[in-house]
């Protein structure tokens, strides 16, 4: 499987962008959230998961791997495939995904392009019990306050969505269960150590 991609932007879309590595142009499919933090030129790093088809193989790339890990739990859901859990993931931030499925909010979901009420109410009674759990999709749901608090002080400070939420999972996966006796100011200075780390 391909899990990432590193290289050149050398066209986007709202909803695709193409990238160089090695020479080879990759088309990947996005959600249109990612699309505002790619430039035409820059380099990018994408955690992708790649889609087989009877008649296609499309690649799905994601600015973190736990973005990557909630388009593949979506598609666990009966009726749900990567059209609906993409079109999820660029109507929604991953935490905000998150929190409507743990607090059953069927309305939120039905929002979602091509998700009517009885697939919302199949995702919330496949996945409520997974994602209220400690599952590594949302390790960092339970505390959302810290989350949103370095998220944003990250931001005002100059970090583009994609870069700050690659910062705080790189400080989560170090901390683990450390993250809550570790006071806001540390949690800052560590994820401000990570900027532009690949």
């Amino acid at each position: 499987m391909i899990a990432s991609l590193h290289g050149e932007v050398q066209a986007l879309t709202l909803s695709s962008v193409v990238i160089e590595v090695g020479g080879v142009g990759m088309l990947v499919q996005i959600p249109s959230s990612l699309s505002a933090d790619l430039m035409i030129g820059s380099r990018a790093l994408l955690h992708t998961t790649l889609v087989v088809r009877e008649d296609a193989l499309t690649l799905y790339g994601f600015a973190t791997t736990s973005s990557r890990e909630l388009f593949e739990l979506l598609q666990t859901v009966t009726g749900i495939g990567p059209k609906v859990a993409l079109s999820a993931l660029s109507l929604y931030c991953e935490q905000a995904l998150i929190d409507a499925i743990a607090h059953q909010n069927s309305a939120a979901l039905e929002k979602i392009p091509g998700l009517g009420k009885k697939s919302a109410s199949r995702i919330l009674l496949e996945l409520h019990e997974k994602v209220s759990a400690s599952s590594p999709v949302v390790r960092n749901s339970a505390s959302p306050t810290w989350r949103n608090q370095l998220y944003e002080a990250l931001v005002s400070l100059g970090f583009s969505a994609r870069e700050a939420d690659q910062s705080i999972d790189i400080v989560a996966d170090e901390l683990g269960t450390g993250m809550s006796s570790t006071s806001m100011s540390d949690l800052l200075r560590m994820a401000l150590s990570h900027r532009g780390r690949k």
